[in-house]
C-alpha cells in the first residue's frame, strides 16, 4: 500500500469549519477555497493567524496548505485554519505536539454566541420593567 503524501485534519472557531490538507512542497503556499491565501485572508493579521502553527515550529516553506472553509466570519475562519494546520502537523510528526499545545494551537476554543432566550430582547438582555 502506497504512503500517503498529504496529511488533513479539521479545524473548528465558533461556527466556522476548516479542512485542511497539508502536503510537502518546496514552498509555502496557502489556498482557501479556490484562491490564494493572501487575496481570501485580506488583512495581515488574518494571513499571519492562518500561518501561525508553521512558523512556530520553523517549518515555514516546506508545506502547500489546501483548506476548505465554511461558516463564521474571517477572523474566525482564520484560527480554525491555524488550529486544522496544528493538528496536521501533529499527525505527521508527534513530536511538534508539545510546542503546539504550550502555543494553544491544539486548544478548541468553546467561546460561541449564546442563543436569545423566549421573552427576552437578547440572550440576556430583559425588557425594561415598569409599573404601569
Amino acid at each position: 500500500m502506497p504512503e500517503l503524501t498529504y496529511t488533513t485534519a479539521v479545524g473548528r472557531r465558533k461556527t466556522a469549519t476548516a479542512r485542511v490538507k497539508l502536503t510537502p512542497a518546496a514552498k509555502t503556499t496557502v489556498t482557501v477555497n479556490g484562491k490564494p491565501g493572501d487575496e481570501y485572508f485580506n488583512t495581515g493579521e488574518r494571513r499571519l493567524t492562518a500561518r501561525e502553527a508553521l512558523q512556530i515550529e520553523g517549518v515555514e516553506g516546506n508545506f502547500e496548505i489546501v483548506a476548505r472553509v465554511s461558516g463564521g466570519g474571517i477572523n474566525a475562519q482564520s484560527e480554525a485554519v491555524r488550529m486544522a494546520v496544528a493538528r496536521a502537523l501533529e499527525k505527521r510528526d508527534l513530536g511538534l505536539r508539545k510546542n503546539l499545545k504550550a502555543a494553544g494551537f491544539l486548544k478548541r476554543d468553546p467561546r460561541a454566541v449564546e442563543r436569545k432566550k423566549p421573552g427576552l430582547l437578547k440572550a440576556r438582555k430583559r425588557p425594561s420593567w415598569s409599573k404601569r
